[in-house]
């Protein structure tokens, strides 16, 4: 006989994934991450499942995918994880599946080239304040 899967309170879900209160329960409101219980006092319990869904939606909120395209996601893998009828609708969801990989290798690069400019830019700072710090050095320098 299996043991059931153990239950966590919202608290707890929010320490471990580090998003807050609030954005779990809008994520429960959007239809992406419901708890899949509440105790008698009526709190959210979430499953190992759910937190790694939770973790899912996490990952892909700083690359900008809209809640549609985390709900998406989120079907997709259901339904990858369940029996599919049909071998063609296997294939087809692998390449959905596979327009999201894409879609997340672009925007890695996107940001790489966002940061690589951020980085330059701190490196013209730290010349520009080296510069200026020597002028100003060899300016007390005189004055003594």
């Amino acid at each position: 006989m299996s043991q059931p899967a153990a239950r966590r309170r919202i608290g707890e879900v929010a320490e471990r994934t580090g998003l807050s209160l609030r954005t779990i329960r809008y994520y429960g409101e959007m239809g992406l991450v419901e708890p899949s219980a509440r105790s008698r006092g009526g709190f959210r319990l979430y499953t190992e499942s759910d937190i790694e869904r939770l973790l899912l939606v996490k990952r892909m909120k700083p690359l900008d995918f809209s809640v549609e395209d985390m709900r998406e996601l989120l079907t997709l893998l259901d339904r990858l994880a369940g029996a599919t009828s049909t071998a063609g609708e296997r294939a087809a969801l692998l390449d959905s599946l596979a327009g999201f990989e894409e879609a997340v290798a672009n925007r890695c690069a996107q940001l790489r080239e966002q940061l690589a400019i951020a980085e330059e830019f701190g490196d013209l700072l730290r010349a520009r304040r080296g510069e200026h710090e020597g002028a100003q050095h060899s300016r007390e320098k005189e004055r003594r």
